[in-house]
């Protein structure tokens, strides 16, 4: 399969697709982290009608679309007005629906719970398929993460492990901080590899 990972500087996901022989590629407006030559820099928005066969995992930016930050649309934070709250607001629900609404045959879009008003700015909004902890996959972590589902199966959780660390959320402030938050768990990434992988080839044989 040709596969899509959008919004992914880590290389995570698209090596977990390429260790299973998928022609796999990422997409960021930063470099790739590890140097691949399988990432492309730019907009991710720019690729969706390249012809990827069967897959999408995108990870769009959700900062102003998860419900934890919700109270920052009516009381901006320091350095920020409401005019530019608003707009960041459309900007994050524009580019999940150019994700969700993709002209390829199998989507998968991860992000957390989201608020109401961005559920409205959604085109064609359907609420998550499930949501994930990274506990079921090999991690003793809570975070957990919705995934919105086109053509494809949910997870099914891999290796439930002991442990419920805050570890995320309890990060201190640094320069980085932004990056670490939205680090992708390894163990989802195999299973996304393992499960949706299989699932379209099976569909296309």
């Amino acid at each position: 399969m040709r596969v899509l990972v959008a919004c992914e500087y880590s290389g995570t996901v698209r090596n977990a697709f390429l260790d299973r022989g998928h022609d796999a590629w990422s997409c960021d407006l930063l470099p790739s982290e590890d140097g691949s030559n399988r990432h492309i820099i730019g907009d991710a928005r720019d690729l969706l009608n390249d012809g990827w066969d069967l897959l999408m995992v995108a990870h769009p930016p959700c900062t102003r679309l998860c419900n934890s930050g919700v109270r920052w649309l009516s009381t901006p934070p320091p350095g920020k007005t409401a005019d530019q709250m608003q707009a960041e607001l459309e900007a994050g629900a524009e580019l999940f629906s150019a994700f969700w609404n993709a002209p390829i045959e199998r989507v998968a879009i991860e992000n957390p719970v989201m608020h109401r008003h961005a559920k409205a700015l959604i085109v064609n909004y359907r609420e998550p398929a499930q949501s994930v902890q990274p506990w079921q996959f090999g991690h003793g972590e809570c975070k957990r993460t919705c995934l919105w589902l086109r053509n494809l199966p949910p997870l099914t959780p891999t290796r439930i492990v002991e442990g419920r660390e805050q570890r995320v959320h309890r990060m201190p402030p640094s320069a980085d901080r932004w990056k670490e938050r939205s680090r992708f768990f390894p163990g989802i990434a195999e299973a996304m590899a393992d499960q949706w992988g299989g699932y379209a080839l099976e569909k296309a044989a």
